[in-house]
């Protein structure tokens, strides 16, 4: 089968199927706001940076490609394929080199001041304005990016970079829980349903993301709290709920559950990334054990995003290589091995006629959409970082 003329590559009709599935695990700590980045070093890391520095437009015009591109990004995060097509296409050798957060991420580009010799950089969301504010990035220049218009409108303009200046779209995702109904038999459907399962027929067989943002946020969620609250008497109210209700019947602290911890079935309720809990049950010998939620009545909507470093040696190849990466053409190849909506529009239907499986946990309706909320930069995260690191302590982790 073509896809759209570009890759001869037969459909993978589950994405687990691959060994690369297995490895999506390795990138997937970096999900929501990687608050120890803000809170732990990032205060250190940005005032490094002159502030107010953000770059002037984009040194790319158009000219001649340069004959190499190197990618600074999460690890084993795109199709081998695509990245051979573009070379094969385009001309410019690729070069890939991995981090494993958005902190290791800004230290670099922040040692370098401009010198660190990557091409394209592959920040999460909450990132994009203070680095781009501190000079850690290039503005894009999208007379060059044409495939810009085939992005989805939900996808785009986003709040942290409302005119795209700086980033697109690479892949996004959400955040709910899985359950084991060979032990849980009753019907799940919320973030209070997570906390009473976990308190009874999950107790001590419990699994939680090893992330602050999105473990405090099982309380703001299922208490209808606004996640992003700077305001102390929630904050106050999460600690001792996290350390005093929830962490007593916590044993695992993961967020790559995927990986081992739903294949092998050693938690019965999982609270997990999308793309990652549908590794682990495709991966898992008896995928119909387990049943997919979605967190409500509220979650987190994150995205990991294209962007160009500060001083970009290859600026021409840069752009090219994102109006390569973001054409319809390739992104089957990209969704059935990352596992994640890539934001460009028509891929859904292309997944669904290569029988792709479990679609759901990858593609959601507006109403849901609705329902996933993006992390903001607060003067909270050091405390979210406390709680997090509390409810760890409360749990014996």
């Amino acid at each position: 089968m073509a896809y759209g003329g570009i890759l001869d590559r037969p459909p993978v009709r589950v994405l687990a199927n691959t060994a690369s599935a297995r490895k999506i695990r390795t990138e997937l700590t970096r999900r929501g706001f990687l608050a120890t980045a803000i809170a732990a070093s990032g205060a250190v890391l940005f005032t490094a940076c002159a502030p107010g520095k953000a770059s002037a437009a984009s040194s790319a015009h158009g000219g001649p490609l340069e004959d190499k591109l190197s990618i600074y990004t999460w690890s084993d995060y795109d199709a081998p394929e695509v990245l051979t097509a573009f070379t094969k296409k385009k001309g410019p050798k690729v070069v890939v080199d991995a981090f494993n957060s958005n902190e290791e991420l800004i230290a670099k580009l922040v040692a370098a001041r401009g010198t660190s010799g990557y091409d394209i950089v592959v920040p999460s969301g909450l990132f994009i304005l203070p680095m781009a504010e501190n000079g850690l990035l290039e503005k894009l220049n999208l007379d060059l990016i044409p495939n810009f218009a085939t992005m989805n409108p939900s996808f785009i303009h986003r709040s942290f970079d409302p005119k795209n200046e700086y980033s697109i779209c690479k892949a996004w995702g959400t955040t709910g829980f899985v359950y084991d109904r060979t032990v849980i038999k009753r019907e799940l459907t919320s973030w209070a349903d997570f906390i009473d399962a976990a308190q009874k027929e999950a107790s001590g067989r419990t699994a939680v993301l090893d992330d602050p943002a999105p473990l405090c946020g099982i309380y703001f969620w299922s208490h209808d709290i606004d996640w992003n609250t700077t305001e102390k008497k929630p904050l106050d109210a999460c600690e001792t709920f996290m350390t005093k209700e929830l962490a007593p019947h916590i044993t695992t602290f993961d967020s790559a559950p995927g990986g081992q911890i739903i294949p092998q079935a050693s938690a019965a309720l999982v609270q997990s990334y999308s793309g990652d809990a549908r590794t682990g049950i495709s991966q898992s010998k008896d995928p119909d054990r387990w049943q997919w939620v979605l967190g409500g009545p509220a979650t987190e909507l994150w995205m990991d995003n294209w962007a160009i470093a500060k001083g970009a040696p290859h600026p021409e190849a840069a752009h090219a290589f994102i109006d390569f990466i973001i054409a319809p053409d390739v992104q089957l190849a990209q969704v059935d091995y990352i596992g994640y909506d890539t934001g460009v529009q028509g891929t859904r239907q292309k997944a669904e006629e290569a029988g792709l499986e479990r679609l759901d946990m990858v593609y959601f309706d507006d109403a849901q959409v609705q329902t996933m909320h993006e992390q903001k930069f607060t003067s909270a995260q050091e405390r979210i970082v406390a709680i997090w690191n509390a409810t760890k302590a409360a749990a014996g982790a």
